[in-house]
């Protein structure tokens, strides 16, 4: 057992470097920097000259993040659907 599984007062890092905060939300490196450029993703905070995101921060923008869309047609009703209009 490792020392921090059988310590009760430890606990996740709230601030992640950016390769870590990519792999927490099940991101590559590219498509993490992408949503942090264009906002869905919060920009890091400045801690002397590390940047690091605050995990917090990550969940709840991971959490308004939009859903994939579901179909939950039958499979028949799709192929009615995609025939063309006569």
């Amino acid at each position: 057992m490792s020392e921090k599984a059988g310590n009760p007062n430890s606990y996740p890092p709230r601030g992640l470097g950016r390769i870590d905060a990519a792999r927490y939300l099940g991101l590559g490196l590219s498509l993490f920097d992408t949503l942090v450029k264009d906002g869905r993703l919060p920009p890091p905070k400045q801690v002397n000259k590390r940047v690091i995101w605050d995990r917090v921060a990550l969940d709840a923008a991971f959490e308004s993040l939009p859903d994939q869309a579901q179909d939950n047609r039958s499979t028949f009703q799709k192929l009615l659907d995609s025939r063309p209009v006569a």
